[in-house]
């Protein structure tokens, strides 16, 4: 029991040993940044830029992470905030009424969001459907969704949506701050509420939390909820950063939030990690993206095979630490 009680106390602190190992990374990248692309990097321009672009895929992350925290994933994030999306995007073509028709195609997106993010709840817990047989279902599902509704094409917010991410407060871009929000808002929820605790119960082991009380249908249903509202959110930037929205657009960004969570400090297996490590995974990435930019010699072609060699080095030096974690355990 009070072995318990220490590994909950430890995996919910705000900051572990990965997100200072993490920030100590980004500290070194800025660095060199610094050293090489002073002048073209380092300036006011580029830096709103990166805040900009990390936020769609990052607040996905924050959902991808809280799922796996779980012991699920999800999949289907990207075509979730695709449908958000566009639904919002048809809404404001078809209304003129104004900032009332914009705050109705943000209300009934961030619904949408919700119930795509239920139905995939549902799937898992209580249709016992592998979490990722599940969600690689229902992503086809939303994306014909979008096809249908879009009838194929991209849907125009014909410019009146772009207040969202041409915003900036003291300088710093809006959509950047609203991926902070989440992210204090999720680190609060997980690190200092009950079920925070009960998710990563669940996902160390759901028999276990099961018979603790834990109602583990519920709590996996909510997580998943959770990260259809985020989605609906990085749906919204979307449509307000490229003024329209598309059924598939974004589809790397899945490989990407995936490597986000688990270079974050996300256990792939579940009832490990943290949300703060996620954030300084998602900034730590669009920055090196935004690096890599710089050399014209170094092609787009190349970027998904760094992704992929970082996953791979994230998960076998996670799969060291863990070895070496647990030696240590069983040493004392």
């Amino acid at each position: 029991m009070n072995e318990s009680k220490k590994m909950k106390k430890s995996i919910t602190l705000p900051f572990d040993e990965n997100s200072r190992r993490l920030i100590i990374i980004l500290v070194v990248l800025l660095f060199i940044t610094g050293i090489t692309k002073s002048s073209q990097f380092l300036n006011v321009g580029n830096v709103q830029s990166i805040g900009k672009q990390l936020t769609e895929y990052g607040l996905m992350s924050l959902g991808m992470g809280i799922c796996m925290l779980s012991g699920g994933i999800d999949l289907s994030t990207v075509y979730i905030a695709n449908l958000c999306g566009i639904s919002a995007g048809l809404i404001i073509q078809s209304n003129t009424s104004g900032v009332a028709g914009i705050i109705f195609a943000c209300v009934v997106a961030l619904v949408v969001g919700a119930l795509c993010g239920i139905f995939n709840g549902f799937l898992v817990s209580f249709l016992n459907i592998p979490p990722m047989l599940a969600t690689l279902g229902s992503y086809e599902l939303y994306m014909g969704i979008s096809i249908v509704l879009s009838k194929g094409s991209t849907v125009s917010a014909n410019g009146q949506f772009n207040i969202l991410s041409a915003m900036t407060i003291f300088g710093i871009p809006l959509p950047f701050i609203l991926f902070i929000i989440c992210t204090i808002i999720l680190t609060w929820i997980m690190s200092k509420t009950s079920f925070g605790n009960k998710v990563y119960l669940v996902g160390t082991n759901a028999k276990s939390a099961k018979f603790a009380g834990i109602n583990v249908k519920k709590t996996t249903l909510c997580c998943y909820m959770i990260s259809g509202i985020l989605s609906a959110v990085a749906g919204l930037v979307s449509l307000s950063r490229l003024n329209s929205a598309k059924a598939d657009f974004g589809t790397s960004y899945t490989m990407q939030t995936i490597l986000v969570a688990v270079l974050g400090g996300i256990n792939p297996d579940g009832g490990f990690g943290n949300i703060p490590g996620i954030a300084f995974a998602v900034i730590i990435l669009q920055t090196l993206s935004s690096y890599l930019n710089q050399f014209p010699a170094i092609s787009n072609y190349y970027r998904d095979m760094i992704w992929g060699i970082a996953l791979l080095a994230v998960l076998v030096f996670n799969i060291y630490i863990s070895k070496r974690r647990a030696k240590k355990a069983a040493s004392k």
